[in-house]
């Protein structure tokens, strides 16, 4: 048995399983059916799963039993509305049918607690966004050592039109293609989206230079970046960057900026902490 079909063995186990407790937890009155006699075992019959989710019994018991049959996102979606899956449950389904799983969409505001991080990291730069690159939030460090502004409301953006931040690039047109690149792996993570489309048709309108990039269809891997920018005031600034997903917004990610060791880097923001307090 090869390693691949080893995977899959295992897959449909766990699919098996995942399906029968999903359904052993409901009873029939819970989803509006009737309840009919004794039962053997508790929860939903087969057949009551298939006919909330308007699919064939002998197909759900196929998939039930983890067979190799053909699936879609719009019939794993019935199935998980049927079973009543949390989006959590929704996406584990997608992975073991051998579907590429849903985004999950974090709700709600930024809390407390991430902006307390985000505080704490300075005068480090830090930054919160969201998969379309939008800044949800930054840090006094990232104002005062990038030159964000409150105009200033997705990086890509920013990259190109602030001309502070854009004038602290020394290598400014060498970055650009790099930026894109990797907007283009993030953008084609989620084909079609609105979102996505919004942003790059308004900038590609806007900026010939984006959208001349945008159109040679170079593509980057992610990956920890090294950030260096000559500031005006204190000269120049190298930074590890890191990005780490949010655990419960995985939309969400949460940008680390770290002084590079042995640049002077460390130095030169305590510096420039001391400068922005007594500016005279």
């Amino acid at each position: 048995m090869t390693a691949g079909s080893v995977v899959t063995t295992s897959r449909h186990a766990q699919l098996r399983d995942f399906l029968r407790t999903r359904r052993a937890r409901l009873t029939p009155e819970a989803v509006g059916l009737p309840t009919a006699g004794r039962r053997r075992t508790p929860g939903l019959r087969r057949e009551e799963v298939a006919l909330l989710a308007g699919v064939g019994v002998s197909w759900y018991t196929w998939l039930e039993q983890g067979r190799d049959i053909n699936t879609s996102a719009e019939v794993l979606d019935a199935v998980a509305r049927a079973l009543r899956l949390s989006g959590a449950e929704r996406a584990h389904l997608y992975v073991l049918a051998g579907l590429n799983p849903p985004v999950l969409h974090g709700s709600g505001s930024v809390t407390p607690e991430l902006r307390r991080l985000l505080d704490t990291w300075s005068p480090r730069p830090a930054i919160l966004r969201d998969r379309y690159w939008n800044l949800l939030a930054v840090n006094d460090g990232t104002r005062t050592a990038f030159g964000f502004d409150d105009t200033d409301r997705n990086c890509l953006i920013a990259f190109f039109t602030n001309p502070r931040y854009r004038g602290m690039h020394e290598h400014w047109a060498a970055a650009a293609p790099g930026v894109v690149a990797a907007f283009r792996a993030d953008a084609g993570r989620a084909p079609g989206d609105p979102e996505f489309e919004r942003v790059i048709d308004e900038f590609d309108s806007a900026s010939s230079e984006f959208a001349e990039l945008w159109a040679r269809h170079e593509v980057s891997a992610p990956a920890q970046t090294v950030k260096a920018v000559r500031h005006p005031q204190v000269g120049e600034l190298v930074f590890d960057m890191t990005a780490l997903i949010v655990a419960d917004h995985p939309d969400w990610y949460l940008d680390l900026y770290h002084p590079r060791p042995g640049t002077g880097t460390a130095e030169r923001l305590d510096g420039l902490r001391v400068v922005v307090a007594h500016p005279g």
